[in-house]
């Protein structure tokens, strides 16, 4: 096995849109070390984006195909590539990112090592100049902050994007847990987390959530709000996820909070508005707020507008409604896709990987190399 197949797969990860940036620590390849053996980052490299069976993937990687797809099988159990099931057709593997991806795939098998490498790490991937033009998440409201006079768009609100799925899955939050296996954290709900669709079936099958009726998935919106948590889904108009998160745990937050001005990462369409003379400066949003936008003088809330990533969770508990949500200009914000396709493809460009040329073929490799292993 050639001793550089960590730094192809390392390479091979940060073609794919979320990224896996080469660092002079070197704190990237320790990580993949852990994850994938030899064998396993070799065929790895060999998967892309596009769906495909083991046959095909087989042929490419000149493998036997029995072989091929006990590696892919145990591969995907794994959680370092994704896998689509059908009942009337083969199983499919792809490749999958790292963030949001691999490192979110291994909630049940974390250990200290591998968490404080990927602590380290996270920064490189999660960086602001990427995330303001093409975030994987992006912030909407908890219900009760939207007050019937403001008007939503269906996609920026979290019970109707809910209430569209037709598969629901409850998974643990790996920010939380990470941060309570090294004595750190906070005491919010550890699960929470909402998946849908073929991403909830591959969670089902790894053992990493449970499935959900769709009123207990709109239920957990609810708790997701009375324990202070922001509502972040997927950066497209049809979600797969829905990210409920906490200031002090989640790695997209925390990131968010380091910055000056958290309102310019975030892909939020709304912002708080305070009504001072109404304010009883009871502190209760001061508390609610994740980024610090919030704090109390002379018993009196001061909003600081450029910290505000308008979650709407100080809104949602104002005893005096002294604080709204108002829509705000997207002049200069990233356009939400309407899928997680185009979404996948926008990140792609703004990170300078993907162009007409090489995504035209990318799918024409593919279909050539499912029709010759047809044959």
């Amino acid at each position: 096995m050639s001793p550089d197949v960590y730094q192809n797969l390392a390479r091979h990860l940060d073609d794919l849109p979320g990224g896996f940036p080469a660092t002079d620590s070197g704190v990237e390849l320790r990580i993949l070390r852990r994850l994938f053996t030899p064998e396993e980052a070799a065929l790895a490299v060999k998967l892309t984006m596009i769906p495909e069976e083991a046959h095909v993937i087989a042929l490419r990687a000149k493998m036997d195909p029995k072989e091929t797809k006990k590696l892919l099988d145990e591969m995907g159990l794994k959680g370092l590539i994704f896998t689509l099931e059908s009942d009337v057709k083969p199983r499919k593997y792809m490749a999958t990112q790292f963030i949001i991806g691999i490192w979110e795939y291994h909630v049940n098998d974390l250990d200290p090592d591998l968490i404080r490498d990927v602590n380290e790490y996270i920064p490189y991937v999660v960086d602001h100049e990427t995330w303001q033009k093409a975030p994987q998440l992006r912030t909407v409201p908890v219900e009760r902050s939207l007050d019937v006079k403001l008007e939503t768009l269906p996609y920026e609100n979290a019970y109707k994007l809910v209430e569209r799925q037709k598969v629901f899955l409850e998974a643990s939050c790996i920010c939380r847990k990470e941060h309570r296996i090294l004595g750190k954290g906070c005491e919010k709900p550890e699960g929470l987390c909402l998946v849908f669709g073929d991403a909830a079936k591959y969670y089902h099958r790894n053992g990493l959530g449970r499935f959900l009726e769709k009123q207990e998935a709109l239920d957990l919106l609810k708790k997701a709000d009375d324990a202070g948590l922001v509502l972040q889904p997927s950066f497209a108009k049809r979600i797969v996820n829905i990210c409920c998160c906490c200031g002090c745990c989640c790695q997209v937050l925390k990131n968010y909070k380091s910055h000056p001005r958290p309102a310019d990462l975030v892909s939020s369409p709304f912002i708080a508005e305070l009504e001072p003379e109404t304010c009883s400066g009871c502190g209760v949003c001061v508390d609610r707020c994740q980024m610090d936008a919030l704090a109390l003088n002379d018993e009196s809330v001061v909003l600081t507008e450029s910290r505000c990533i308008g979650c709407g969770l100080c809104v949602s508990t104002c005893p005096t409604e002294s604080l709204t949500l108002k829509r705000v200009s997207q002049a200069g914000k990233p356009e939400i896709p309407d899928n997680m396709i185009k979404s996948f493809i926008h990140r792609s460009k703004v990170r300078g990987k993907l162009s007409a040329r090489k995504l035209v073929s990318a799918v024409l490799k593919s279909k050539f190399d499912q029709l010759r292993a047809s044959k």
